[in-house]
């Protein structure tokens, strides 16, 4: 049998989601827990990647499992078992086709940043004090719409066949001293989307124009761009299937 697992993790103390050597990570925390509580040795796929000190409020990963499981009691063992940064929301299960990252068909991200000094969302939001044109950011924004290759915002040397990705909506939005950022898009190249948040920065700043924003994407070039905001203030916030509706089993109990 094959399950999804939904969660959520503030990434602070983990250097992103996949496994690496000595190094913590959300993926290895994970797995060692469910592999203690169902006896034996369980690989986690997930459903894309986050790097050290990103958030997620909604990942999913997928496991195969031979036996049929109690999804309520182990969504509460496993709680009980992980460290209060990791939550485990649902189980579900799914064909053994099914797939939490290939099957995906749109991601969403948002970046929080925070204008007033505060010292209880420090890890969580980016303190950014200098004022911005949010309104010009937004225009900015709508201008990726418009494009599909954001080679000019990955990260240089990865390991990927195209620089394709279709961005269904990007745009700022404050809230007294808060500013969030929210991009959606069928796919994210490694530090797309805190190169966005950087560039769209010096946009606010008005250090850029919009047309310099636009020469900057046909470029194709990552030195053209601006800087990459600080992790801690990026959250990926939703995962969506099409073919795949997960949703709890309400039905079980904890017995």
């Amino acid at each position: 049998m094959r399950y999804f697992i939904q969660f959520a993790y503030n990434g602070t103390h983990y250097h992103g989601w996949q496994i690496q050597p000595n190094a913590s990570s959300v993926q290895e925390t994970l797995q060692k827990a469910l592999s203690v509580l169902l006896a034996t040795d369980i690989i986690l796929m997930g459903a894309g990647r986050t790097d050290t000190g990103v958030h997620a409020r909604k990942m999913f990963a997928h496991f195969d499992y031979e036996k049929h499981i109690n999804k309520a009691l182990l969504v509460y063992k496993i709680n009980s078992f992980l460290p209060k940064d990791i939550a485990v929301h649902h189980f579900f299960e799914v064909s053994l086709e099914a797939h939490c990252r290939f099957d995906a068909t749109k991601r969403t991200y948002e970046y929080h940043i925070h204008t007033l000094k505060n010292p209880f969302i420090d890890q969580l939001s980016w303190y950014f004090s200098q004022p911005l044109d949010v309104e010009l950011m937004n225009k900015a924004a709508q201008i990726l719409l418009q494009h599909t290759d954001f080679q000019c915002f990955s990260k240089v040397n990865t390991d990927v066949n195209t620089f394709d990705c279709t961005i269904f909506e990007a745009y700022w939005k404050q809230e007294g001293e808060k500013l969030i950022f929210t991009i959606s898009a069928n796919r994210f190249l490694r530090n797309m989307v805190r190169a966005i948040v950087g560039t769209l920065i010096n946009i606010g700043l008005r250090k850029i124009n919009l047309a310099d924003f636009e020469a900057i994407i046909a470029s194709k070039n990552r030195e053209k761009a601006g800087f990459s905001v600080p992790a801690h203030g990026l959250y990926l916030t939703e995962i969506e299937y099409d073919n795949l509706n997960p949703s709890p089993d309400c039905s079980e109990k904890l017995l």
